[in-house]
């Protein structure tokens, strides 16, 4: 190959070669995504757990979210009042004061307390219950499966299955309300952190028929609500309810309730 050959062919090369490059740069600046940098700051502030319970798909949903004005700043479940108070000061504006919870469930049917109507074998997810008679072996239809779907879903470990009924661990649940989405009883409920007591029963059978279900069944007695020197207990389709916003925590409807189905929370 002659010496003009390659010099023209190196030519073409770097004229490619600037084309290319100036085609990028310009696609580059074209094409570029505008990055808010509030947004990016909230980003780095969540916790970055992923768990949805903010209701937006992932921290970096709800950092949008929050950037856009959409959501608070304190909507993070998992990062609490002091990742509220961080992304607070990054948008500058006043923190929103906050409540910490914690998931309770509003059972505690278990092997000792709660009677069965069959043996069951099978698949080991409470939401496939509904598909066997009667929602799932226990006499009671209200009462914990105890087959831990909530505890397979929860992202921290904060819920273990002891004795046939689902126990959370105030220390390590972060509030995410996943365990609250996927209880097919709906008996799991996200309460005050510094809830003093709570209904652990979700039954709304009549006295009769849920003392046949299980031995610490609410009977709806009411009890408990002429108790409460605060009117913070009422009782609804046979069932006791604390109105965490008005209960003092004195201890006088769980001391009066003859089933024990009112508990320290």
């Amino acid at each position: 190959m002659s010496i003009t050959g390659i010099i023209t062919a190196a030519a073409v090369v770097g004229a490619v070669g600037i084309f290319v490059g100036l085609f990028l740069g310009v696609a580059g600046i074209k094409f570029k995504v505008e990055v808010d940098e509030k947004e990016e700051a909230v980003l780095s502030a969540l916790p970055g757990n992923n768990c949805g319970g903010c209701g937006y798909a992932g921290c970096s949903g709800l950092a949008a979210a929050i950037a856009k004005g959409e959501a608070p700043v304190n909507a993070c479940p998992v990062g609490g009042e002091a990742v509220g108070n961080q992304i607070a000061e990054i948008m500058g504006v006043a923190a929103e004061a906050s409540v910490k919870k914690v998931a309770f469930v509003h059972c505690q049917g278990d092997c000792d307390k709660a009677k069965v109507d069959y043996e069951y074998s099978g698949i080991t997810d409470c939401r496939m219950m509904g598909f066997v008679p009667g929602g799932g072996p226990k006499t009671c239809n209200s009462g914990c499966l105890g087959y831990g779907t909530c505890a397979q879903v929860c992202p921290f470990g904060a819920i273990t299955v002891e004795n046939g009924v689902a126990v959370v661990n105030k220390d390590k649940c972060k509030a995410c309300g996943k365990c609250v989405e996927v209880c097919p009883k709906h008996l799991i409920s996200l309460i005050p952190y510094d809830a003093k007591f709570a209904v652990a029963c979700s039954s709304t059978d009549k006295g009769p028929v849920a003392m046949k279900a299980c031995t610490s069944a609410c009977i709806g007695c009411g009890l408990c609500m002429k108790a409460c020197p605060n009117g913070a207990v009422k009782v609804e389709n046979f069932h006791a309810i604390i109105d965490q916003e008005k209960c003092v925590g004195c201890g006088l409807c769980a001391e009066k309730c003859p089933k024990k189905a009112i508990v320290k929370a």
